[in-house]
């Protein structure tokens, strides 16, 4: 039996590599995101079965209503990986506006939080049951950057859904897990790249490393049995500055 697979943020970066490679490994995919050209541009690339759903994921309606169509076409949903996220300007905290606050919020948390309601609803009534829910979380949320405050907590709210998710899923065969990322090569990180503000107060170049491997990462922790997880995996470039940053 084909398994269905769901990422968000699927128009660009992460979200289009997880894409290719859980459409490589066999799975159908519905591709989640904001702008419909994009994701018909992953669903181009792919070698399987894809369903567009463009969608705001921190509108609780559009987010029902993507389900609705993931039941309508696939009537069940074996993977749902959390990935659409957004930051905010590097500037402090005290100069950041309101908006650019709730923004982040609503897209990075909120999002995943009602994803995965609605993915938790439907793998709970499917038969065969359960399912497999990975976030996409960051290295951020152990040792943030400077200037970083909404993406940083965030991202430690998401490392708190996904250890409930492991939690009260569980006595539904449904678990969770998180991939925390560092310096994948995407549009997000290209400013890595010019140099980018350290704790000391310098501006340095960074190492990144290629997005397939997050995907591979991906691919592997959706590959494993409902009897296995990986709760939490961290996957990053060798030479970034990560170690010394706390």
């Amino acid at each position: 039996m084909t398994k269905i697979a769901m990422i968000t943020g699927a128009g660009s970066g992460v979200g289009r590599a997880v894409a290719k490679g859980l459409s490589a490994a066999g799975f159908s995919v519905v591709l989640v995101g904001r702008r419909k050209d994009a994701l018909e541009e992953t669903a181009a690339q792919l070698s399987g079965e894809a369903l567009v759903v463009p969608a705001d994921v921190g509108d609780p309606a559009q987010v029902k209503d993507v389900f609705a169509q993931t039941a309508k076409r696939f009537g069940r949903l074996d993977l749902l990986f959390n990935n659409a996220g957004m930051g905010t300007p590097a500037v402090p905290i005290e100069d950041l506006p309101f908006e650019k606050w709730q923004a982040c919020v609503a897209v990075n948390l909120t999002g995943a939080f009602l994803c995965t309601q609605e993915a938790v609803r439907m793998m709970k009534a499917q038969s065969p049951r359960g399912g497999r829910i990975i976030n996409n979380g960051s290295i951020s949320a152990d040792r943030p950057r400077p200037h970083s405050a909404p993406y940083t907590a965030t991202k430690h709210a998401i490392t708190g859904l996904t250890k409930s998710t492991i939690l009260d899923g569980r006595p539904f065969d449904i678990t969770a897990g998180q991939v925390d990322i560092g310096n994948a090569a995407t549009e997000m990180t290209e400013r890595m790249t010019q140099g980018v503000l350290q704790p000391d107060g310098k501006l340095a170049v960074e190492p990144r490393m290629d997005v397939r491997h997050v995907a591979d990462a991906v691919v592997y922790m959706a590959g494993l049995p409902l009897d296995a997880n990986v709760p939490f995996l961290t996957v990053m470039a060798t030479k970034m500055p990560l170690y010394g940053r706390g």
